[in-house]
């Protein structure tokens, strides 16, 4: 097969059309190395879902948040609060922790 017979192909006429090229590269240049590629546009979808879970869960947090403020605007929850995680305490007065031997975290090689 010659390139005369090649040339009377009725696909080779329209690959080699002027229009069909430039469209061709055109396409390959949006899809694949312009700034707002297709691969880009993928990149950021997955960045924004990304996002979307870290706010939904950073709106519960805050949700879980405001509930412990509520519940700490009452003077003796908030001295309960005080007392359990900071352990602090009235003045004349003594505290004791006390730990269980399982809660205790040991050395296994002794």
């Amino acid at each position: 097969m010659g390139l005369k017979e090649l040339k009377k192909k009725k696909w080779f006429g329209v690959l080699t059309n002027i229009y069909v090229l430039v469209l061709t590269v055109f396409v390959i240049w949006m899809l694949f190395f312009d700034t707002n590629s297709l691969l880009i546009h993928m990149e950021l979808k997955k960045q924004i879902k990304k996002l979307e879970k870290q706010q939904e869960f950073l709106r519960e947090e805050i949700a879980k948040d405001k509930k412990v403020i509520e519940k700490l605007s009452d003077p003796k929850e908030l001295e309960k609060f005080a007392r359990e995680q900071y352990y602090l305490k009235k003045k004349n007065e003594e505290i004791y922790l006390i730990e269980y031997e399982d809660s205790l975290k040991t050395n296994k090689d002794e």
